[in-house]
């Protein structure tokens, strides 16, 4: 009996053994794999006009990059997607060292989205009132992978040209040695595995509860 047990615990313990080598296999594979769809400094950028140029706010970068497009004239019009509810353009600008009459007449802002999602459902909304075929999208590297799964979602028939800004505390290069840039790999990967799951699957309601 005692022979028959061992064998037993012998066979689960194999089995748990390679079952963790598998789960970890496929993880290690899709963060290279995701890591390989960030964009480095180094990626080509279509210079390409579009109809309008997409910031989503979370870093003073992609907020300065997308004034230098507009001024650039890139694009007819700016969108700022995700500003707090009492800021307006002109503090915008100011914050940016911006000549307000210079650009105030081409942007726009939304005040709705809370997360990438609603960024997504917001643009959509301003793209489509004012008839665009293409959209610029600026945000920061390591956020471009999932935003263009859920801008492509909300928008198929837009053609969307990414515009990734590198943020210095993101260290793309050396990503290992720096352990706010592997914390920061590893949320947005589980966002991103995440969000490609309830894309695929058409669970549009599961986005809007997952403040994603």
């Amino acid at each position: 009996m005692k022979k028959i047990h061992k064998k037993k615990l012998q066979s689960k313990v194999k089995k748990t053994v390679i079952i963790i080598f598998f789960l970890l296999t496929a993880f290690c594979y899709g963060i290279f794999d995701f890591l390989g769809k960030i964009p480095s400094k180094q990626s080509k950028i279509s210079t390409a006009q579009s109809d309008g140029i997409v910031v989503l706010t979370g870093g003073n970068n992609r907020l300065k990059q997308g004034i230098k497009l507009l001024i650039n004239k890139k694009a007819k019009k700016l969108f700022i997607s995700g500003v707090y509810r009492g800021n307006d353009v002109r503090r915008l600008l100011a914050a940016q060292k911006q000549n307000p009459e210079e650009v105030l007449c081409c942007i726009n802002i939304g005040y709705n989205a809370t997360s990438t999602h609603g960024n997504a459902e917001e643009t959509t909304e301003w793209v489509r009132t004012l008839r665009y075929k293409s959209i610029r999208l600026v945000t920061a590297n390591y956020h471009m992978p999932r935003s263009l799964i859920l801008f492509k979602s909300a928008m198929p028939e837009i053609k969307i040209i990414p515009h990734p800004v590198y943020p210095t505390k993101f260290k793309y290069n050396q990503w290992w040695s720096s352990s706010r840039t592997i914390s920061l790999i590893l949320s947005e990967y589980f966002k991103y595995v995440i969000t490609n799951f309830i894309s695929f699957f058409k669970m549009q309601k599961w986005l809007e509860r997952s403040n994603f």
